[in-house]
C-alpha cells in the first residue's frame, strides 16, 4: 500500500541533499559526472542553474556544465542546508539568501566560492501524472560557519536519545489507536531499500547517522499525522511541542551527514 501523501512528502529526499551527497561525491572523485547528474535529476524532466559568477541575467546552464564551473571557479565541496521557521539550519546569510532558502526548506552552500543555491520547483500536468523542473538559483553568501551543524559524534549521540523518546511518544499518544494506516506506513518505510543512501565516498558514520535520522523522521510522521488519543485542541497543541524538539534534532543529524565529506575527517 502506498505511503500517504503526507508521510510520501516527509519521507521524500530533498533535492539539495541529492545534489550535495552526489557533487560531493564528484567533487572528491567517486563518481563520474553522468551519474551525478542522472542521481540528482531523479524522476524530474530536468535542472538547470541560473545566476553563476561571470554569467549574462537569465542565462541558464545544464546540470552537469554547472557543476563542472563550479569547479573551474574553486569549489571542493557542498553544504546543505535544511532551515525551517525560526531554525536557519545550515545557513550563513545574507538575510535575501536565507528567506529564499527558508521559502524553499533546503539549500546548498559551495565550500571554497561564497555562493548558495536555492531550488526553484515545478510541477505541471494533471495530478498522478505530474512532470517537475528544478531551477537552482545561484546566490552570494557570506563565508561564514553554517547555523547549528553538529559534528556527527554530537548528532549520533543526539539521535540515540532522539529514538527512544520518539518511540515512548509513540505509546504515550496511543497513536496505534488512530488506526492500521499509520502502522503500515511506517512498516513500508523500514521494509524500503537504502542501497544508496548517501553516494560513494562518504564514512560510515554518516550512513549509520543519516540512516537513524530517517527512523526518526518516520516515527514523528506517524506521531504527527496520526491523532490518536489526543482529541482535544490542548492535546494537539502538546504534542506538537513534544513533537518540535524531536523533529529538530533529526534535521540537525540528517545535515550533518549529508555534509560530511566536508565536515568530517575521514575515520
Amino acid at each position: 500500500m502506498p505511503l500517504t501523501p503526507a508521510t510520501a512528502d516527509y519521507f521524500a529526499e530533498p533535492r539539495s541533499a541529492r545534489l550535495t551527497a552526489w557533487g560531493n561525491s564528484l567533487l572528491v572523485g567517486h563518481t563520474p559526472p553522468d551519474q551525478v547528474v542522472e542521481e540528482v535529476v531523479g524522476s524530474d524532466e530536468r535542472h538547470r542553474v541560473v545566476g553563476l559568477p561571470g554569467d549574462a541575467e537569465g542565462e541558464q546552464h545544464a546540470l552537469s556544465w554547472a557543476i563542472g564551473r563550479l569547479r573551474v571557479l574553486g569549489v571542493k565541496g557542498l553544504r546543505l542546508a535544511l532551515p525551517s521557521e525560526g531554525h536557519p539550519l545550515g545557513l550563513t546569510g545574507p538575510a535575501e539568501f536565507n528567506l529564499a532558502a527558508m521559502t524553499a526548506g533546503e539549500a546548498v552552500l559551495a565550500v571554497g566560492l561564497p555562493v548558495g543555491f536555492v531550488p526553484e520547483i515545478d510541477a505541471y500536468g494533471p495530478p498522478g501524472d505530474q512532470s517537475v523542473t528544478v531551477l537552482w538559483r545561484c546566490w552570494e553568501v557570506r563565508d561564514a560557519p553554517p547555523a547549528d551543524v553538529p559534528s556527527l559524534h554530537e548528532a549520533e549521540r543526539e539521535l540515540v536519545d532522539g529514538l527512544r523518546e520518539a518511540t515512548e511518544l509513540l505509546a504515550r499518544l496511543d497513536v496505534a489507536g488512530a488506526g492500521p494506516e499509520a502502522l503500515r506506513a511506517l512498516e513500508q518505510y523500514r521494509r524500503r531499500g537504502h542501497s544508496k543512501l548517501l553516494a560513494p565516498g562518504y564514512p560510515p558514520r554518516a550512513v549509520r547517522v543519516l540512516e537513524s535520522a530517517r527512523q526518526v523522521s518516520a516515527l514523528l510522521a506517524i506521531a504527527a499525522d496520526g491523532h490518536g488519543a489526543a482529541v482535544s485542541a490542548g492535546e494537539m497543541a502538546a504534542r506538537t511541542a513534544v513533537l518540535a524538539p524531536l523533529r529538530r534534532t533529526a534535521r540537525r543529524a540528517q545535515v550533518a551527514a549529508y555534509n560530511a565529506l566536508v565536515d568530517e575527517r575521514p575515520e
